[in-house]
């Protein structure tokens, strides 16, 4: 494991163990509960149709390449 990322884990440790602030701790369970969540059954039904959709879509072949894309669009990037 990095050494740097194993410094900073250690530096959050000891700042969370100090810390008294019960609005602060609260928002960071909840972002600790949210990163355990499936991001599939947080996205709208809608975008689960379209990825559904693209999955169907490269699986039949109906592909566009990357260059054709490209091209089309490159006037807008």
């Amino acid at each position: 494991m990095d050494i740097n990322l194993q410094n900073k884990k250690i530096e959050l440790i000891q700042w969370l163990s100090t810390l008294n602030d019960q609005a602060l701790i609260e928002k960071i369970m909840k972002l600790r509960k949210k990163e355990k969540t499936d991001w599939w059954n947080e996205i709208s039904t809608v975008e689960k149709n379209a990825i559904e959709k693209g999955i169907q879509d490269a699986n039949n072949s109906k592909l566009t390449s990357h260059s054709k894309v490209k091209k089309v669009y490159e006037k807008w990037i």
